[in-house]
């Protein structure tokens, strides 16, 4: 279905009815320089409706906790066994609570070579340079596919970070979320600018709300690199839409990492326009899903649009889910007619570690230039029996064997993360939760 057809389809009264109900349930925010977008979002959901199982890309994604008015009551989880993720590096912080920035646990926002403000706090300044850029890339996203959790992002968040970066700052940027209410719908939008030469690390962990829906909208100069790590997903039951949309001009470098672990309910959305040449963009996410305690489903759904000559593009994923968890991932690579010498790859595999468990992968190339390299694969597979009995006779226990090979199977995904510090210590979390569910 072309997203024509799908924003013109019919939809019945009932449809209707849940997207009013939906939408009644927001304080839309009104004024600011944000207001011409909000509106063009919010035409576009009302044309769009909300996602249903018969929407391509959402077939196997059931998105009823997504459309409910209100999400389900979430009670507020005590502090896991492990340390914060990153808490030991020299980082600026801006902390949220419940969608809402907390200046008192955040650092200084003065930091040389960026610029940094709330959207909060900005969107009463009509000339912020973030004016014509808020919205944007969502827009353009909705050109190839529908995507209404997103349109529903841009019309309905008030909080979110604008960065604008024109060096290379000495101290990554991390957002952390924390939550206090168990009935918290969170929307975060963040717009993120790189300026031509510019360099940034953006990281981010914790839990926002029972429900959320982050968006983060990234816009990269020539030759500007962008460093990304996201552990927001990981941690305990939870109802999450995400997604990352990117600009990527002439030799500009894009790297983004997600580890997620733990969950109920999960989906992001990746969309990278590679519009420059030489450019590279890379995606990879390691994905742990235990459905003991309750429902697991993870979707990955990625969409890389080449237009530039002579760029890289690479996508990594990988799942390994135990106890009837389901993982999801679609991605497509799409190169253009003028986009010669492009150099696609994606691969996503799971590990599966019962029989209960479900894997569903849909890889797409779509090719109108004839001088390109481009490759996709995806396989489902259980441990090895043969490694696992000769690591054993080596001595080490049935248990840590396993450990070993789960971490042996994401490895590669983990190499994408650029950073040997953030590299290691998203190793030593992985470690910590396989070796407490082998």
């Amino acid at each position: 279905m072309t997203a024509l057809a799908a924003l013109t389809r019919p939809r019945d009264a009932n449809a209707d009815r849940l997207l009013e109900a939906r939408l009644d349930a927001l304080d839309l925010p009104q004024g600011g320089f944000t207001a011409k977008a909000r509106a063009a979002a919010l035409e576009r959901l009302r044309k769009q409706g909300l996602p249903g199982r018969r929407d391509e890309y959402w077939r196997y994604t059931d998105p009823t906790s997504f459309n409910a008015a209100s999400p389900a009551p979430l009670p507020v989880a005590g502090p896991g066994p492990d340390r914060p993720l990153f808490e030991d590096l020299d980082r600026l912080k801006l902390v949220f609570v419940d969608g809402v920035f907390d200046a008192a646990e955040s650092d200084d926002l003065s930091l040389e070579g960026i610029e940094i403000s709330t959207l909060r706090a900005a969107e009463d300044r009509a000339d912020h340079w973030a004016a014509d850029l808020f919205g944007t890339l969502e827009a353009e996203s909705q050109k190839r596919v529908p995507r209404p959790m997103a349109a529903l992002n841009t019309a309905a968040a008030r909080e979110g970070v604008l960065i604008r970066v024109t060096g290379k700052p000495t101290r990554p940027v991390h957002l952390i979320y924390r939550r206090r209410d168990d009935t918290a719908d969170v929307y975060f939008h963040h717009v993120i600018r790189l300026e031509t030469g510019a360099e940034m690390t953006l990281l981010e962990t914790g839990m926002s709300g029972a429900r959320s829906n982050h968006m983060i909208e990234v816009d990269l100069a020539p030759q500007a690199r962008f460093h990304h790590v996201s552990a927001k997903r990981a941690g305990h039951e939870k109802h999450s839409w995400g997604g990352i949309f990117a600009r990527i001009a002439t030799e500009a470098h894009f790297k983004s990492f997600a580890l997620s672990v733990n969950g109920t309910m999960m989906r992001y959305e990746t969309v990278l326009d590679i519009l420059g040449d030489d450019a590279v963009a890379h995606v990879a996410a390691a994905v742990l899903g235990d459905a003991n305690r309750g429902d697991f489903h993870h979707d990955d759904t990625v969409f890389i649009t080449h237009a530039g000559e002579r760029c890289e593009s690479r996508q990594v994923y990988k799942k390994v889910l135990k106890n009837g968890a389901r993982g999801v991932f679609q991605g497509k690579i799409l190169v253009e007619s003028g986009a010669q010498k492009t150099d696609g790859y994606q691969i996503s595999q799971a590990l599966l570690l019962d029989e209960n468990s479900q894997f569903l992968g849909k890889p797409e190339l779509e090719i109108y230039a004839d001088d390109v390299k481009c490759s996709h694969g995806s396989t489902t597979g259980a441990i090895d029996e043969t490694m696992l009995f000769y690591m054993r006779s080596r001595g080490l226990p049935r248990s840590r064997a396993i450990v070993l090979m789960v971490l042996s199977f994401l490895a590669d995904a983990l190499a994408e993360i650029e950073d040997e510090t953030l590299r290691e210590q998203i190793s030593e979390r992985l470690d910590a939760w396989l070796t407490r569910h082998a």
